[in-house]
């Protein structure tokens, strides 16, 4: 319509044509739809006379729009006298704009119609290995009850993986741990946890109340690739150099619940996260260790990639997580949150050693 009406200022110049241009933004800016429909209409029938019995409108009616919308675009756009009609160049130009106008806008009740409001598409996430958080399967559940039709895929790897795979927009959001952020990146922490030394059942410390942290320091270890001081779990290798438990390195993985496997079945004593590990304490599977005040400390975060073109589905859900996070009192968001009956070293009984 923008270059139909443009087109209509040809062969103006001067202070004509800029006097033209202006009325012509006016009239774009002011357009009366039912002056372009009855042009329209005049044209299809032929006349004003047979366009006013179409519309069940009185020929007059008809014929002072027709006046109307020429004296707007300052053109004449049919030429009429008695027993003549007939378009005008002009006309004609402007008549199949209208064609094209009126074209889109009986559509739009189709297309309307056809737009599902319902929230539909694929969210990627990837996150370390046994991340543990009832505001994160909060959301999970709301979103899939609210949202049915997303679909989902959750890939766990290490947190290194997580932040790449993020970097290069592989994923609609990451949850990890974080030592080096990477530039460009978006980190919002969802929650800390807590670490502490645990050993199994068959380990000789198990069910021990009189242990100091003495007691580790010759212990054979094992661990996360990650417990070093240029790792994700730095606090936890600063407070082994500080405590100078420094034992034999039986094994290391990636995987919490392969470290997980290795203290249930003896192989040494590690660290865990004590609020995902409360039940294993609980059932006499794994004992706590020292030290017992002030456990390391870690932050876990949400990664996402400002760069990337999230879909409905993505975005819906990363500012679901976000609305659940800024709703949730930061004290609740530190594990393991001092729920009533939560078990401590003390709560455990040495009989269980013998199960």
């Amino acid at each position: 319509m923008r270059r139909g009406l443009d087109d209509l200022t040809e062969g103006t110049d001067g202070a004509d044509a800029l006097d033209r241009l202006a009325a012509l933004e006016k009239f774009t800016r002011q357009l009366d739809w039912n002056l372009l429909r009855t042009f329209m209409m005049i044209v299809q029938e032929g006349g004003i006379t047979r366009a006013a019995d179409r519309m069940l409108l009185a020929q007059p009616t008809v014929s002072n729009r027709l006046k109307r919308l020429e004296r707007q675009l300052g053109r004449r756009l049919v030429e009429r006298g008695a027993g003549t009609f007939r378009v005008t160049a002009h006309g004609d130009l402007l008549y199949r704009e209208c064609v094209e106008i009126y074209g889109n806008i009986s559509r739009l009740n189709v297309l309307l119609r056809d737009i599902r409001e319902e929230i539909s598409g694929h969210v990627s996430i990837v996150m370390a290995s046994h991340v543990q958080s009832p505001l994160l399967d909060e959301v999970l559940a709301a979103f899939h009850e609210s949202h049915p039709l997303v679909t989902f895929s959750i890939d766990v790897t290490t947190s290194t993986d997580v932040t790449q795979q993020v970097q290069h927009k592989t994923a609609s959001c990451g949850v990890c741990l974080v030592y080096d952020r990477v530039p460009g990146l978006r980190y919002e922490v969802l929650f800390r946890e807590h670490f502490q030394f645990f050993c199994g059942r068959r380990n000789p410390l198990f069910g021990r109340t009189d242990l100091t942290i003495a007691d580790l320091r010759d212990q054979p270890l094992v661990s996360f690739k990650t417990d070093q001081l240029s790792g994700v779990l730095r606090p936890v290798a600063l407070l082994r150099t500080q405590e100078r438990i420094e034992g034999r390195v039986v094994g290391t993985t990636s995987n919490l619940e392969e470290v997980r496997r290795m203290i249930l079945a003896g192989l040494g004593i590690g660290p865990l996260p004590m609020h995902v590990v409360e039940a294993d304490v609980r059932e006499g599977r794994l004992w706590p260790l020292p030290p017992y005040e002030s456990p390391p400390a870690v932050d876990v975060y949400m990664v996402t990639n400002p760069a990337t073109h999230l879909n409905r589905a993505e975005a819906a859900f990363v500012e679901a997580l976000r609305e659940k996070v800024a709703a949730t009192p930061a004290r609740e968001r530190i594990y393991p949150y001092p729920l009533p009956g939560r078990p401590t070293r003390t709560e455990v009984s040495p009989t269980t050693k013998q199960k």
